[in-house]
């Protein structure tokens, strides 16, 4: 399961952020420090991910590593 979520994470930063070369992006890849993502961008991850996973935030989640995301997404798909 871990390794699908992880895969459409990488999936997404792929289409949505053409500069960002998702073949180095790791679970430990930091979305701010590492990627260069600002306030839009985690915006638009996150409406991404919602549509990939088909769920809606109840909740303001801060994730700072791909693995953040992945714990999250792991205890709620």
């Amino acid at each position: 399961m871990r390794t699908e979520i992880f895969d459409k994470l990488k999936a997404i930063i792929e289409k949505n952020f053409p500069d960002i070369d998702a073949s180095t992006v790791t679970e430990e890849t930091k979305l701010i420090e590492d990627l260069g993502f600002d306030s839009l961008s985690l915006m638009m991850m996150s409406m991404e991910i919602e549509d990939a996973f088909g769920f809606k935030f109840r909740e303001f989640v801060k994730f700072e590593t791909i693995s953040d995301a992945c714990d999250y997404l792991e205890a709620r798909v």
